[in-house]
């Protein structure tokens, strides 16, 4: 197994994250067109794992080689739980909670990663990782506002936790399946096979229904509202860039960091979707979102600084 590059796998989450958030906006166009959510969610899945097997195709025809024995239920397990489900659930959430809200329970993730590796798997964390945790949702509360006299759906907060479950499970069924395991996939490997288990689930799930929208002429809203493009050009873009780079990068980056780190420093995510809301489509960003985006990169720096750590410094395992 080669030598892990934390700063390699920093900088591979750090792009995935703000690629995710960037699509944020990306995402608008389709689906503002006219296109629904389920059908959105199983194109995004189908067509990302086309180009993942058209480059497995070109490049190593060894990762369409069939995972075998705990791997294939492994990849099956991150195919279901963390391609699709994860997806399909936080799809679902946007629609029935504010989506500060939303992604404050999907970044729930984090914590259930770090709990996960801690108390099942018996590893060591340094202490730093908690509070580091703790001031990223913090800044994610702030970002979201979600003080500000909300009803909460009941079904939308379930399905939202689902989507942080579903969210915990990719990071550490990806780690297990590209660092930890005795014979690692690769990331490509992961992606082709994963993709297409969760291309699988969409088609049976959420259907082609609606698809009739990607032919008109979709506008590119906020402050770009007097520019259109072709709606199937923005969904391609959702798939090349929103799906694509950042699901590989994220795998990539697992062969370099523990979950629990990668899953922290994913939490940039949503501040950059904020971010791009300000830019792009002229939202507001009030002194205490402004407080939570620096919240939340403050507990990403605090994560980093202990990648490196002596054995005297961390707790005893169980």
């Amino acid at each position: 197994m080669s030598q892990p590059h934390p700063r390699r796998g920093l900088v591979l989450v750090v792009t995935a994250a703000v690629f995710f958030g960037i699509n944020a906006g990306v995402t608008r166009i389709p689906i503002e067109a006219g296109l629904p959510v389920a059908t959105y969610t199983t194109i995004r899945v189908t067509f990302a794992w086309l180009v993942f097997f058209a480059i497995a195709v070109a490049f190593d025809r060894s990762a369409l080689r069939r995972p075998r024995g705990r791997d294939f239920l492994l990849v099956l397990a991150l195919g279901v739980v963390g391609v699709a489900f994860v997806q399909w659930t936080y799809n679902i959430a946007i629609v029935r909670l504010p989506i500060g809200v939303a992604l404050l329970l999907e970044y729930l993730a984090p914590v259930l990663v770090v709990l996960w590796a801690r108390f099942v798997r018996h590893e060591r964390v340094h202490p730093r990782v908690w509070p580091a945790i703790a001031l990223a949702l913090v800044g994610l509360a702030l970002v979201g506002q979600v003080w500000g006299g909300l009803e909460l759906d009941g079904i939308g907060v379930l399905v939202a936790l689902t989507a942080a479950v579903c969210f915990a499970a990719y990071f550490l069924i990806g780690e297990e399946l590209t660092a930890t395991s005795a014979e690692p996939l690769s990331a490509l490997q992961t992606v082709v096979w994963s993709f297409g288990i969760g291309a699988i689930v969409m088609n049976v799930l959420g259907g082609w229904e609606g698809t009739s929208a990607l032919g008109t002429t979709a506008s590119m809203l906020g402050r770009l509202d007097h520019l259109t493009v072709p709606a199937w050009l923005a969904m391609t873009s959702v798939v090349v860039t929103g799906t694509v780079v950042p699901f590989f990068l994220y795998l990539a980056s697992l062969r370099d960091l523990s979950s629990a780190k990668a899953s922290v420093i994913a939490m940039l995510e949503p501040v950059v979707a904020v971010i791009v809301g300000w830019v792009w489509f002229a939202e507001s960003l009030s002194p205490v979102q402004t407080a939570g985006v620096a919240a939340v990169i403050g507990g990403i720096v605090l994560a980093q600084t202990a990648r490196h750590t002596p054995d005297d410094e961390l707790p005893p395992t169980l």
